[in-house]
């Protein structure tokens, strides 16, 4: 995936400003403890990433995202 369509995805399922906010404050213990901005810069997988998303958050991501 690329990282565009992971922020275009993260952003439909949860919208624009609460997206931001998912991504640089919410720490996941799927992602190793790290928030998804941290485990993006540390070179991890966006697919991994998104996985651990839609992990952490099965309510709020639409199953065509997944």
């Amino acid at each position: 995936m690329r990282l565009t369509d992971f922020w275009a995805r993260l952003e439909e399922a949860f919208g624009p400003g609460y997206a931001a906010s998912i991504a640089s404050d919410q720490v996941l213990s799927q992602l190793g403890g790290r928030t998804i901005e941290q485990a993006l810069a540390a070179g991890e997988e966006t697919h991994v990433v998104w996985r651990a998303v839609v992990a952490a958050y099965p309510d709020r991501v639409p199953a065509r995202l997944r």
